[in-house]
């Protein structure tokens, strides 16, 4: 049931409801909130070679995970990921779109990676792809708007063909490209295209739903064909990492925690109190939002986008929490390994962790999930301590933030099947989530949700087996 407020908020087209230009509008006002904060960054980062930083960007070969605060600056990764933004902004206005919950999470999913792996050069080729398909098939563009959003997550691949797998030697301070590299760029997106949009029921019919992040199981799939034959068929040395020398970023134990944690607090602040507002100056219905299973549940269409708004900033509140707690665990116990802070793909996958906040995800059926990787790191802790070895990680390495921020897509399984199998689910994500991106070569940024997508089948089928029957439905 769409949400239609009593007093005119907006006078707009009146073809589009309440809820859909106030997806536009929010998903606007984030890319503008990232373009505002670029000058603010490089100030506050005495970032003076923005430009330079900018194109290094855009022109590096960017498998998963590379750091763009590190690989550029503060204020060019800022800026990337706005200008990705108002493209997909710029593509749900033109493509006159109906926006719902998918589309806004297609659009945080762009802008999340523009943070790590994801810019404006990479992004084309998969998104031209899905439109050609449209196309072609005779299938209406305004209606896979978000399958062309998705496909960005190969976006690594782009970059991988452009700027060194087509050159001889490659040399990551000289910008390299040459015509093989933009042809296989170009003709692979367009074939992106074809099978990414026939791959996802199949894939969803998989895990049946409990894994939010349904693109991510297919595009992992299709990645991991991608890189074996790129690589391991061929007999080619498969590609490491770009070397990034950035000795003044890596000198900051917490990157750039001071900076962050206000930008989110102005960002998730204003979130609420806009929200709030246009939901009559009440939290009404956000008990009930938390009551729901996650489970097919559009939570725009169900309760309206101001809740969702609320929703959106008091989860996001509790990420940035969580966040800046395991940041200091190392600090409080000596024993643990180094992790990180407020890194590129650290800020990434905040707005990652949030896609489905207007579908699904709730700080209540999130919780079990979290607390899967909490037991699964408790469990490490004690195996190592009794066996005289190092603990080789803790919840502030990086593949552990990036890792949960997906595994949240899981939470369908805490709302339908209770507690327990939700800290199961958690675990088992937990358990294969470093090791899931060497199966793609980094290709996929929806690493995590590939590896949610795998948990997903595992526990569905399981549950299943044993005729496991989940505890709580939703109320129609």
């Amino acid at each position: 049931m769409d949400y239609t407020p009593t007093s005119a908020h907006y006078k707009a087209d009146k073809n589009l409801t309440f809820n859909e230009r106030l997806i536009r509008a929010y998903a606007l006002s984030i890319s503008l909130f990232f373009l505002i904060s670029t000058p603010i960054a490089v100030i506050y980062t005495q970032e003076w070679d923005f430009f330079k930083n900018l194109w290094h960007i855009l022109s590096s070969p960017s498998k998963l995970v590379t750091d763009y605060f590190a690989l550029g600056g503060l204020g060019s990764t800022l800026f990337n990921t706005a200008i990705c933004g108002l493209f997909a902004n710029l593509v749900i206005y033109i493509s006159k779109v109906r926006c719902n919950a998918t589309t806004l999470a297609g659009y945080m999913l762009i802008v999340a990676h523009g943070f790590y792996g994801l810019n404006f050069l990479n992004m084309w080729p998969p998104f031209i792809g899905v439109l050609l398909y449209c196309v072609i098939m005779k299938k209406k563009v305004s209606e896979n708007i978000h399958i062309a959003f998705f496909a960005t997550a190969l976006a690594p691949f782009v970059s991988e063909v452009l700027f060194r797998y087509s050159v001889g030697n490659f040399d990551p301070t000289v910008t390299q490209v040459n015509w093989l590299g933009i042809t296989i760029a170009i003709v692979c997106g367009i074939a992106v295209g074809f099978i990414v949009l026939p791959l996802l029921p199949g894939t969803t019919a998989m895990h049946r739903g409990y894994n939010l992040y349904k693109a991510g199981l297919a595009i992992g799939i299709l990645g991991i064909f991608i890189y074996s034959f790129m690589y391991n068929t061929l007999g080619i040395a498969a590609p490491s990492g770009i070397p990034i020398s950035n000795p003044t970023y890596y000198a900051l134990p917490y990157a750039y925690r001071g900076f962050m944690n206000i930008f989110f607090l102005v960002l998730f602040g204003l979130t609420f109190i806009v929200g709030f507002f246009l939901n009559h100056r009440r939290i009404r219905d956000y008990g009930k939002l938390l009551k729901c299973t996650g489970y097919g549940t559009d939570f725009a269409d169900k309760f309206g986008m101001p809740l969702c708004m609320i929703n959106i900033a008091v989860y996001g509140m509790l990420i940035i929490a969580y966040l800046n707690l395991v940041f200091i665990l190392p600090d409080l116990f000596p024993q643990l390994p180094a992790g990180v802070g407020f890194t590129g793909p650290t800020v990434g996958v905040v707005f990652a962790a949030l896609t489905f906040a207007s579908d699904g995800q709730h700080p209540r059926n999130v919780f079990p999930i979290v607390m899967g990787y909490v037991l699964l790191f408790a469990v490490v802790v004690f195996i190592c301590l009794v066996a005289g070895l190092d603990i080789p990680w803790t919840l502030s390495t990086q593949a552990y933030i990036n890792g949960l921020a997906f595994a949240t897509g899981l939470c369908p399984i805490a709302g339908k099947y209770g507690l327990r199998y939700g800290i199961i689910a958690g675990l088992l994500s937990a358990t294969i989530c470093t090791v899931t991106a060497e199966m793609h070569g980094g290709f996929v940024l929806y690493n995590g949700g590939f590896t949610a997508g795998l948990s997903a089948l595992i526990l569905i089928s399981l549950l299943d087996f044993y005729n496991v029957k989940p505890r709580y439905e939703d109320d129609l």
